[in-house]
C-alpha cells in the first residue's frame, strides 16, 4: 500500500527518534509515529488544516514535497472513538493520544483513523473515461506506523509543490 505524506524538503521525510513532536496519535517522547494519508489529498488537508490556511492567496506560495510510500500491506487496527473525537481539533489530542498508547501497550504498531483534516467524501481523484473526470468521492483515512522508518522506501512524488486551490473547500477546518 503506498501512503502519502508532505513535508518541508528542508528535513527528512521520515522521523528516526523520538524527538519528534507530539501529534495527534502520539505524546511527546512516544515517536517515532509516521503519519500517512490514503491519498495526496488527505496528505495536503493534513497541512493546510494544520496551518490553518484557508485563503486561496496562499497557496502559491507553499512550496513542499509530497512523498508517496510503500508502507506496505499489514493490517491497521481500526481506532474506535467517537467521530467527533476523531476528527476534533487540538483539544481531543490528549484523548487520541491516550487510546493509541493503549492500543501500542497491547501490540499495534499500526493504527488506522479517518482522516481528521478531510471532510467527508473530500478525498477526490480522477480517471480517464473519454476524457479525464471526476472518480467518485471517498474519505480519507490517516495510517499510522510507530517504530523505526528503516523498512520503509518513498519516492517523491512532487518537489516545490502547492495543493490544488479547490482542495481548500474539502479541508476540515479547525474552528
Amino acid at each position: 500500500m503506498m501512503g502519502f505524506r508532505q513535508v518541508d524538503a528542508r528535513y527528512p521525510f521520515l522521523w528516526e527518534d523520538d524527538r519528534q513532536p507530539a501529534g495527534r496519535w502520539h505524546a511527546d517522547g512516544d515517536g517515532p509515529a509516521h503519519y500517512f494519508s490514503d491519498t495526496p489529498d488527505g496528505a495536503w488537508a493534513e497541512f493546510l488544516r494544520h496551518e490553518e490556511i484557508t485563503d486561496p492567496r496562499d497557496l502559491p506560495t507553499i512550496q513542499r514535497q509530497l512523498w508517496a510510500v510503500d508502507i506496505g500491506d499489514g493490517a491497521a487496527e481500526r481506532v474506535a472513538l467517537p467521530i467527533e473525537v476523531l476528527t476534533g481539533g487540538p483539544e481531543t489530542y490528549a484523548r487520541c493520544q491516550r487510546k493509541a498508547a493503549s492500543m501500542r501497550a497491547r501490540g499495534a504498531t499500526r493504527i488506522e483513523a479517518p482522516s481528521a483534516a478531510l471532510v467527508a467524501g473530500g478525498a477526490r481523484g480522477m480517471r480517464v473515461e473519454r476524457g479525464v473526470a471526476p472518480a467518485p468521492p471517498r474519505h480519507g483515512a490517516v495510517i499510522v506506523l510507530f517504530g523505526s522508518p528503516g523498512a520503509l522506501v518513498g519516492w517523491i512524488a512532487a518537489d516545490a509543490a502547492s495543493p490544488a486551490a479547490d482542495l481548500l473547500d474539502r479541508v476540515h477546518h479547525l474552528k
